[in-house]
């Protein structure tokens, strides 16, 4: 099958599916097509079976700003006809769901057209689509996508509670290479960072004001009062110097190293005790997930789809948000406890397996194929 797919190219959730599906299907003989305005983060090696097309937005001084979601309905077009698509999955739904629809609208024009599923990452639903500006387009492009799913129970429930959808909404989990992301021997790594045996606690977002990575900060003050640590704070974003600032009005930076973004995630995953993620809101917990593959516990908030893959008392522990007390509580409950963080990082694991490629890909495939016809497959 020759497959679309359209995605924000960035270290986001959303971005990490699509790039990570688009690997795996073409691993199992499939052609991918990605569409987007530059090369996705995690497509970092070639593959004979995946192609990928720019998107250029032209500048002109009557535009303030750049019309993008026109520059990709056209390139979609042109990537459909001339590479004789049979399906697009895009991710995220303004602007690529609506996207989708305008290129479907002139491919009719010219005696063609292919079906479109849209997948819902979370703030597409939670955050832009809300926004009474958006929300109707949101709407209508959602309802005109051939198929729709969400990335956990959570999200088809958002979606159902605060938009007029009229199609059902599979639910098709995110998923975790557990060959890439799963312990390794980093022994020397460890000492270099944690010379004295600390343990190593670790975050990663994209450092946006819903993430909270201010708890972060906080939790571990609390927690270096009762035993020796070391933070590693992975990845970047608008909040990144506000903690820095925070580390040093609370004494804490020699303990703590701001990593910025990483390529190889799973070799720092591999040296870390414990995983911190006290989002306000996430609709599933990716980063979580990829811990957890590397047997690392996760200390979490309970929000939005995060209790669905962390299981409180058993791969870590669920806060409410805000709740960086508690946090650090647990936090020192099981670092100091070699038997039972032992066990949670086993359970982890055992967690993580349940969301693996192998078995979520299939799901996607399915469906591919109950809007494909069957001459195409």
């Amino acid at each position: 099958m020759k497959i679309g797919i359209v995605c924000y190219p960035t270290f986001g959730g959303s971005g990490v599916l699509a790039t990570e599906l688009g690997k795996a299907l073409a691993d199992k003989g499939h052609i991918i097509h990605f569409i987007t305005y530059q090369q996705p983060v995690r497509l970092d090696a070639f593959h004979p079976n995946i192609f990928y097309h720019e998107v250029t937005v032209p500048t002109y001084p009557l535009f303030d700003f750049p019309p993008y979601e026109s520059a990709l309905s056209s390139t979609l077009v042109d990537v459909i006809l001339n590479q004789g698509l049979d399906l697009l999955h895009v991710h995220y739904a303004i602007p690529h769901a609506s996207s989708a629809y305008l290129a479907n609208q002139i491919l009719k024009k010219q005696q063609a057209n292919i079906p479109f599923i849209t997948t819902l990452h979370g703030t597409d639903i939670t955050l832009v689509g809300k926004d009474k500006m958006y929300e109707s387009v949101v709407t209508f492009s959602i309802n005109e996508s051939d198929a729709i799913t969400a990335v956990s129970e959570n999200l088809r429930q958002e979606t159902l509670n605060s938009f007029k959808i009229e199609k059902e909404i599979h639910v098709i989990p995110n998923f975790v290479d557990i060959k890439r992301f799963s312990q390794s021997n980093k022994e020397h790594f460890k000492k270099m960072l944690a010379p004295n045996g600390e343990k190593i606690l670790a975050h990663v977002s994209n450092f946006r004001k819903v993430k909270r990575v201010d708890d972060v900060i906080h939790m571990f003050y609390q927690l270096r009062k009762s035993m020796p640590c070391k933070l590693l704070m992975i990845g970047d974003g608008p909040e990144r110097q506000a903690m820095e600032q925070l580390c040093r009005e609370l004494g804490t930076c020699e303990d703590i190293r701001f990593l910025g973004k990483q390529e190889k995630l799973e070799e720092i995953l591999s040296i870390t005790d414990l995983f911190l993620l006290p989002s306000a809101y996430e609709s599933f917990g990716l980063a979580a997930l990829e811990a957890m593959g590397c047997q690392v516990p996760v200390i979490s908030t309970n929000a939005g789809g995060i209790p669905e893959i962390n299981i409180h008392g058993v791969t870590g522990y669920l806060t409410e948000v805000g709740d960086t007390e508690s946090m650090a509580k647990y936090a020192l409950e099981l670092l100091s406890d070699e038997d039972k963080l032992n066990t949670f990082k086993k359970n982890a694991l055992e967690q993580a397996q349940k969301f693996r490629i192998d078995l979520i890909v299939p799901m996607y495939e399915h469906l591919y194929e109950s809007l494909v016809p069957a001459a195409a497959l």
